[in-house]
């Protein structure tokens, strides 16, 4: 008989690899950028394993696989594998993941455990139980299989014989080789017999054997006379035995005396050369297959999300009662659906959690996808739908249209809520849910805003009293404590020192007049801005006097408390894009001037560290989930006069980048378009560097009659008798408001697609006027929606005007150049936006420009602090006045935030106060848990 024809593993692995290759080039083409994943997991540093790993990474290469090799130290714990485990798992990227055995750790280690807690759909080492479980049960196309198993079965298939009906032998039983390996060939219907080391029969089983596995670690133990003559012969085994003649002093054998073998088989595998290379091969081939798997489950970039069906019903019931008839998603199921990984997210019960800004981090070269902004013409005091029109859309486009898209919104203050206007949620079938979550607390931000604020409110007072009450060197013992005799400045002193022009590190070296330039702020009490926070409507808190116990001696001054949405501090988390930006805005805030008429900041008071910890929580957005499922980030609340109004700058970068480079992000800028849009684009654009779309102007025909010269629309009063009845004259009147909005927002160089949202007393005649007045004033599209009334569904044909107007191309431009001067930055808003002739600032407004000039904030933004009920300072007048004179009462700056404030006319920078005495409907059902009355 002829010697056995040498099975080379090194030539079939070569042609394995060469075929891979093709199939990744093919699935690329297919899908751009789509790339096959593999993650190796090392816990330690042994030499064999870093040697293996590295020919995995070689071939992954080569192939074209995205390999990522993530390596833990040997003092890392279970529970540290385990964490990185479930990491992997849940990311996207990651088709194949492997744990390289054995684990080398100084701790305790259950290998069955970790082994098994890599998600079976990516076990491509194919380990896990589950795996295993299906193998032997026969699911050969719902399972990974052992990459060696895997690659003695395409040895096998090499030699051309069929598997079907042959007698098989495997030696050896090990979760590895063994035992799955007599499963796989039993599966391909082979007769098949499994021996070990107690097997008292070795000898005359082999001998039975047309194809013969041996995976035993014993060097040479099969005999070539046991073999039966043509038998195929698979030999696993790497031992090694000495051998003088050789440098190391051994050479590497099988399991199978290979010298006299080869003259009984017809086939053989020599070691090395044999198995070896096909198990990198199959490694590889397994993560290809699993990555064809997933793009048969998946298209890339598009989530694999659920959507919630809406039981529509007429007439629709209340917000409160549609919210807590439906059950949100798990929010770690949303979560996943987007491509969030479990640690980058923070679970705040089952509705609710907060998203790490790691994931910014991982997606940084994710490609961001559409910018969509909501806003409005000017409204009547009831609203018209901005909030309800943001989820609509969304609802359209992900639950309708399939388009991956993500809500951006503020989060409600508690004061409006209780006070004045009800929630901030949406309303009727387009809401985020649960909306009593997202109307009270959530998860904690603002109260993190309350402390953080209250702090630097009480350190300004502290400051001045021991300022007022300390010598100089008592001060400075007291702000540099001696500790163990040895005095040392703090990193946030340093900084004060060298403002101060103080080049030095060591606090016994400063002079007697540098320590009195280093412990004295000298506030001068008149120039205080900061003031005291609550989330509440407290009317009697509006104008306080605090310092008034014994303890002050005598020290009283007057103050304030404002809504805590209005602090500085919510408006510096809306702009911060990441937690160093927004420990450098906190310590930029401005709280007061000194003596000189210098700046004083929350630097020089020595608080921004304490600040940050306290917000080091609050930076991370709250993801919750519309009625239909859709996504949402809930994000910081700044006010929309005297701040700017929109939800944050990390929220919407983030969402940008999960939702890819075809998906879609809308968020919503308060007010009118004249005050949240123009802010969205000249402050949070400038600051973020994002660039938007499409503008979504909502507009109503109750608002555009009430801009016709129709009678006084309030809260809480029944709509008068215009308003229910059609009016064309009247309402054609009141387009002038809706057509200077479309200019403002063509005035950025961005397309305009208007909504108008419907109600049932408006009639269709109404409806295509508004239409039609809105195209003749540039409007890329406008449509008719009744997303309140039919969630998504009523908004399906705004979301394609959207999708089609995102096509065209956005020429975006700022209004202003930041280096003009404060005037003419405000004057150009004024002229441009609102229509004025021309400014006028009265004489505190024109110190506040000389003294922030000279302080040198001349170049920051402007945030316009008027009214939202007219394009004017005056709420009466209506339309689209022009010619009228803007005055200027004060300018105020938000520094650390990054813009200065006008306010003009008779505009307060107080929230509205409460409209009814109680809160007497409210309650909570004691068995259910369930909110009642609140909306």
């Amino acid at each position: 008989m002829a010697p056995a024809e040498i099975l080379s593993g090194k030539i079939v692995s070569a042609q394995v690899r060469e075929r891979l290759k093709q199939q990744v080039v093919e699935m690329k083409e297919k899908f751009p950028g789509f790339r096959p994943g593999l993650a190796i997991l090392q816990v330690g540093n042994r030499d064999d394993s870093n040697l293996y790993i590295n020919m995995k990474l070689k071939a992954a290469a080569e192939i074209g696989i995205s390999a990522n090799h993530i390596k833990l130290p040997n003092t890392a714990t279970e529970a540290d594998v385990l964490q990185c485990i479930a990491s992997l798992n849940g990311d996207p990227a990651v088709h194949g993941f492997i744990v390289q055995l054995p684990l080398d750790s100084d701790k305790p280690i259950n290998t069955e455990k970790i082994t098994n807690a890599v998600a079976p759909e990516k076990d491509v080492d194919g380990l896990s139980s589950i795996n295993a479980g299906k193998l032997s049960r026969g699911d050969l196309g719902d399972c990974f299989i052992p990459c060696t198993p895997k690659g003695c079965m395409e040895l096998i298939r090499q030699t051309g014989i069929q598997v079907a009906g042959k007698r098989a032998v495997v030696v050896g039983r090990s979760k590895i080789v063994g035992a799955p390996m007599h499963d796989l060939l039993l599966w391909n219907h082979a007769t098949v017999t499994t021996c070990h080391s107690k097997t008292s029969t070795l000898a005359e089983e082999v001998g039975k054997a047309d194809i013969l596995v041996v995976a035993a670690g014993k060097a040479e133990m099969v005999k070539g006379e046991w073999i039966k003559p043509g038998a195929i012969v698979i030999d696993c085994g790497i031992n090694h035995v000495p051998d003088s003649t050789k440098a190391s002093g051994k050479r590497v054998v099988g399991d199978v005396a290979y010298s006299t073998a080869k003259e009984k088989a017809s086939y053989i595998t020599p070691v090395p050369g044999g198995v070896g290379p096909m198990t990198v091969a199959m490694l590889m081939q397994s993560t290809v297959e699993s990555a064809q798997r997933f793009l048969e489950k998946f298209q890339p970039g598009k989530w694999n999300i659920q959507y919630n069906q809406l039981t529509l019903k007429m007439p629709v019931p209340s917000d409160i009662e549609i919210s807590q008839s439906y059950i949100p998603k798990p929010i770690d199921q949303v979560a996943r659906e987007v491509g969030l990984l479990p640690d980058e997210v923070e679970l705040y019960g089952q509705t609710k959690a907060k998203v790490h800004l790691s994931a910014l981090k991982r997606l940084k070269n994710q490609p961001d996808g559409k910018y969509i902004v909501v806003t409005g013409i000017t409204p009547t005091p009831l609203g018209e739908g901005k909030s309800t029109t943001t989820v609509g859309l969304v609802q359209a486009l992900g639950a309708h249209l399939h388009q991956n898209v993500f809500a951006c919104v503020r989060q409600p203050s508690q004061g409006p809520t209780f006070g004045i206007k009800g929630g901030a949620a949406g309303g009727g079938y387009c809401q985020v849910i649960p909306m009593e979550e997202f109307n009270l607390h959530l998860t904690g931000d603002i109260h993190a805003i309350t402390a953080a604020n209250n702090l630097v409110a009480a350190a300004v007072d502290a400051r001045m009293f021991h300022e007022l009450t300390q010598t100089d060197q008592a001060l400075y013992n007291r702000l540099v404590p001696s500790d163990s005799g040895v005095r040392k400045f703090s990193d946030i002193q340093i900084r004060r020192l060298q403002k101060l022009g103080i080049n030095k590190t060591d606090p016994m070296a400063l002079t007697k007049e540098e320590v009195t330039l280093f412990v004295r702020l000298d506030i001068d009490p008149g120039t205080i801005t900061w003031q005291r926070v609550l989330d509440t409507n407290d009317r009697f808190l509006r104008k306080i006097t605090i310092g008034q116990s014994l303890t002050e001696k005598g020290f009283s001054r007057t103050a304030q408390f404002d809504i805590t949405v209005s602090s500085e501090i919510m408006a510096v988390l809306a702009l911060s894009d990441g937690l160093d930006d927004m420990k450098k805005r906190l310590g930029r805030m401005v709280v007061a001037s000194n003596k000189k008429g210098e700046p004083v900041t929350t630097d020089d008071l020595g608080v921004t560290g304490a600040l940050a910890v306290l917000m080091k929580d609050a930076i991370k957005p709250n993801l919750m989930q519309t009625l239909e499922g859709t996504p949402v980030f809930v994000h910081a609340g700044p006010f929309a006069n005297i701040a700017h109004g929109n939800s944050s700058v990390l929220a919407d970068k983030i969402a940008l980048k999960l939702v890819g480079k075809d998906g879609f992000v809308v968020t919503e800028a308060g007010f009118g378009a004249d005050i949240g849009m123009e802010k969205f684009f000249n402050i949070k654009c400038r600051y973020s560097g994002l660039r938007p779309h499409v503008v979504v102007l909502v507009a109503t025909v109750r608002a555009l009659k009430m801009h016709g010269g129709g009678p006084t629309v309030t809260a809480g009063v029944p709509l008068p008798k215009e308003y229910m009845e059609e009016d064309l004259q009247l309402l054609a009147k009141g387009c002038s408001n809706l057509n200077k909005q479309i200019q403002n927002a063509r005035m950025f160089g961005v397309p305009v697609v208007v909504a108008v949202n419907a109600f049932k007393t408006d009639t269709k005649a109404e409806t295509a006027l508004v239409v039609q007045q809105a195209k003749e004033a540039g409007a890329f599209d406008a449509v008719v929606c009744t997303h309140w009334a039919e969630g998504g569904k009523g908004a399906v044909a705004l979301a394609q005007a959207v999708q089609r107007a995102s096509q065209t191309p956005s020429n975006f431009r700022f209004l202003y150049d930041v280096k003009l001067p404060v005037i003419d930055k405000i004057r150009i808003i004024a002229q441009q936006i609102y229509g004025a002739r021309d400014i006028e600032l009265l004489p505190e407004a024109q110190e506040k420009v000389a003294l922030y000039t000279k302080q040198g904030f001349g170049n920051l933004p402007i945030c316009m602090a008027k009214t939202h009920l007219s394009l004017s300072h005056d709420p009466e007048q209506k339309g689209a006045p022009t010619g009228f004179i803007l005055p200027i009462r004060d300018i105020r700056a938000s520094v650390g935030a990054g813009f200065l404030y006008p306010l003009v006319g008779t505009m307060s920078t107080m929230p509205g106060l409460p409209t009814r005495p109680c809160f007497y409907d409210i309650d909570l059902d004691p068995v259910s848990g369930a909110v009642n009355g609140l909306f």
